[in-house]
C-alpha cells in the first residue's frame, strides 16, 4: 500500500454544495490541496464566483438551488454537460430557521426540510450517473452528508425544523449507504459541532464565550473539517460506509455535564 497517497485526491472531480462559504468553504479549500478539481454551487452567483476566483483555476462556480427537484435536476444536467464522472458530492448546502414554538411557522418547517432532507435526496439521486461512472471497487465514488450535532443531541435554541432535519439527514445516510454501496458508491456524513460560519453566528462572534463548553476547549478549526471530510473522501476512508462522524471537540461524545459534589 502507498501510504502517501493514501490521502491524495489526484484526478477526481468534487461537487460541494454551498462551498462558497462557512464549512463548504473549508472542505472545498482541503480538497483543493489534495489534488481535486472541485465545483461550487450556490444560489447567489456574486458569491460563488467571487469565492472560486480566490480558491484558483481548480475551482468553478455554478449558481444552483437544490430546495426543489426542478433544482436538483439543473444542477445535475449542469455537472454532466461538463464532466463524464462525480468521483465525490458533499451535500452541504443548509438553511436554518429559529422562532418560538407557539408562533412556529409552515413556511420555516418547509423551507429547512426542502433545503436540508428533500434537497440532498434529489440531488444524489439526479447525479447517480455520474457518481456510478465514476465508482469502482477499487475506487469507489464518495457521497458526504454534512448534519449536524444538533442532529445527535438537543441544544437549547428553537431550531426545530433545522434539529429535526440534521436528524433526518444522519438516519437517511444510513439508509442510502445501504443502497449505494452495492453500486460502490459510499456515503457516509460529518456532523460539525461549533465552527465559525453564517450558520453558527455564535461561534464565528463569540468564539471565546462558545469553548469553554467544549471539552476541547475550543471551536474547530478550517483545518479540522477539511481533514475529516479529505479522510472520508479519499481512499483513507473506503472502510467508512454509512457513518456520521461528529467533529465537535468532543461536545456529543465526550461531554460528562455537570456532576454533583457529595462530599
Amino acid at each position: 500500500m502507498d501510504f502517501n497517497k493514501l490521502f491524495s485526491l489526484e484526478g477526481r472531480v468534487a461537487l460541494v454544495t454551498g462551498g462558497q462559504r462557512g464549512i463548504g468553504a473549508m472542505i472545498t479549500e482541503g480538497f483543493l490541496a489534495q489534488g481535486a478539481k472541485v465545483y461550487i454551487s450556490g444560489r447567489k452567483a456574486d458569491q460563488g464566483e467571487a469565492a472560486a476566483a480566490e480558491f484558483g483555476e481548480n475551482c468553478t462556480y455554478i449558481q444552483g438551488d437544490i430546495s426543489t427537484v426542478e433544482g436538483c435536476k439543473a444542477l445535475a444536467a449542469e455537472i454532466a454537460s461538463r464532466e463524464e464522472k462525480l468521483d465525490i458530492l458533499v451535500n452541504n448546502a443548509g438553511v436554518a430557521w429559529g422562532e418560538e414554538y407557539i408562533s412556529f411557522p409552515e413556511s420555516g418547517w418547509d423551507k429547512v426540510m426542502d433545503t436540508n432532507v428533500k434537497g440532498l435526496f434529489f440531488l444524489t439521486q439526479a447525479l447517480h450517473p455520474q457518481l456510478k461512472a465514476a465508482a469502482s471497487f477499487e475506487q469507489p465514488a464518495k457521497v458526504i452528508n454534512i448534519a449536524s450535532i444538533d442532529g445527535l443531541k438537543v441544544n437549547p435554541w428553537e431550531t426545530y425544523s433545522y434539529q429535526a432535519s440534521k436528524a433526518a439527514v444522519i438516519h437517511l445516510t444510513r439508509k442510502m449507504a445501504s443502497k449505494l454501496v452495492h453500486e460502490n458508491i459510499i456515503m457516509t456524513g460529518i456532523a460539525p459541532g461549533a465552527f465559525a460560519s453564517t450558520m453558527n453566528k455564535a461561534a464565528r462572534d463569540h468564539g471565546d464565550a462558545v469553548a469553554p463548553g467544549i471539552p476541547a476547549r475550543r471551536i474547530g478549526k478550517p483545518e479540522d473539517m477539511a481533514s475529516a471530510a479529505v479522510f472520508l473522501a479519499s481512499s483513507a476512508g473506503d472502510y467508512v460506509i454509512g457513518s456520521t462522524l461528529p467533529v465537535d471537540g468532543g461536545v456529543v461524545n465526550a461531554h460528562a455535564g455537570a456532576g454533583i459534589d457529595a462530599t
